[in-house]
């Protein structure tokens, strides 16, 4: 079974992801896969709190900030949970080695990469940022991230069983319905 959970940022979507992935592996072998590369005092701060946040629930962790289909390397079999998409696209999008320009290739990569895990994990549990609800227009690199990202959720929605969008705390099921 593969699960999307989109909303606005700090709504509750791990800890949700996290509870959902859990029921999902019904015992079997679970990992957290975990995108964000700490930049700032801030990034770190928000890590922890995730490490806090599950700690004892029987996750590997396994850190991978790009080239996310590696993930199913080594024979790993069981529930992913993927945290999160929109880390992965700043990391493959924005790198030191292309001298932070931004890669038009990123976010093809990442759809490629998240169709890996979805078609060949046992289940799969993505954690993305809804950014699109404004009607602001950015800069272009900025327009260029968000079209990547809905590029990206658009190929998860279509392969996932079921997307839910988490707002104020409300599950909205976009797709399929209360899961487990």
């Amino acid at each position: 079974m593969n699960i999307l959970i989109s909303g606005g940022c700090k709504n509750g979507k791990s800890g949700l992801a996290q509870e959902l992935a859990s029921r999902l592996a019904k015992g079997g072998e679970k990992y957290y896969v975990a995108t964000m590369i700490p930049y700032d005092e801030e990034d770190r701060e928000r890590i922890n709190k995730h490490i806090i946040d599950r700690s004892g629930m029987g996750f590997e962790t396994l850190e991978i900030g790009s080239d996310i289909g590696r993930c199913l390397g080594q024979g790993r079999n069981g529930t992913f949970l993927i945290d999160s998409v929109t880390a992965l696209l700043t990391n493959e999008m924005f790198s030191e080695e292309n001298g932070w320009e931004p890669d038009p290739d990123a976010g093809k990569r990442c759809v490629d990469g998240l169709l890996d895990v979805a078609n060949g994990a046992e289940n799969a549990v993505f954690v993305t940022d809804y950014i699109y609800s404004d009607a602001m227009r950015y800069d272009d690199v900025t327009e260029r991230y968000r079209a990547s990202l809905a590029e990206i959720d658009r190929a998860l929605a279509a392969v996932c069983d079921t997307v839910i969008e988490l707002c104020a705390g409300n599950m909205i099921f976009h797709k399929g319905g209360p899961v487990l």
